[in-house]
């Protein structure tokens, strides 16, 4: 009777070791979710698109998101963050997309011009930085609302993961020094990351999430 207590015993134990390495292997994994939902902070063109949901501050649960994968996101000078899905060239083409919306759930959506927003903390554009050579970069593929599943990011084994006072994910790679920055940039957009650009690793650096 001893030895099989002594050996239920040992299995709780290994039982919660493990829930504790899965713990601190992830912090996140109850707040993961595969829903893309994408802060914008400037408006470039199709400006059309659908806007789904218009709020006085950004949800922290992705069930908002319902039946839809990936959103973006519009902090608003008029104190609302507004959310849109779709990319369209014309008003005429988003329109013929209203009623897939509606069958979605956002029975209250509708076609806007997104260069109707005025959006709070616009961002210059970043096409003419020049890094500096005594500066340390990583280079920021993504930033979501929500954490994402780091397998979306396949290409890649050394991802990290940063939560700045925004409270919104940046998920960055590599360490570079300015001399080099610029290439590997580049290198990165050609893998299929359009979007991504250098920031200094300091700026993010008290931030990571380990």
């Amino acid at each position: 009777m001893s030895k099989i207590f002594r050996y239920s015993l040992l299995g709780v134990m290994i039982l919660v070791q493990s829930l504790a390495f899965d713990v601190s292997a992830d912090k996140l994994t109850h707040l993961r979710t595969s829903k893309k939902i994408v802060p914008v902070n400037n408006v470039s063109a199709p400006y059309f698109a659908i806007q789904i949901l218009a709020l006085k501050r950004s949800p922290q649960n992705p069930s908002y998101f319902r039946n839809v994968d990936r959103a973006r996101e519009f902090d608003c000078a008029d104190g609302y963050v507004r959310y849109t899905i779709g990319s369209y060239s014309s008003k005429e083409a988003a329109m013929d997309a209203i009623s897939g919306v509606k069958s979605l759930g956002y029975q209250k959506c509708f076609v806007v011009d997104l260069r109707s927003y005025n959006l709070n903390g616009k961002q210059s554009s970043a096409d003419n930085f020049s890094p500096r050579r005594n500066t340390t970069y990583t280079i920021q593929l993504a930033a979501f609302r929500y954490p994402v599943y780091l397998n979306h990011f396949e290409e890649f084994d050394n991802v990290m993961e940063f939560y700045p006072e925004d409270r919104v994910y940046r998920y960055t790679v590599g360490q570079i020094n300015g001399s080099k920055a610029l290439e590997e940039l580049n290198r990165i957009k050609a893998m299929g990351y359009p979007q991504a650009h250098l920031v200094p690793f300091d700026k993010y650096r008290s931030f990571r999430i380990e």
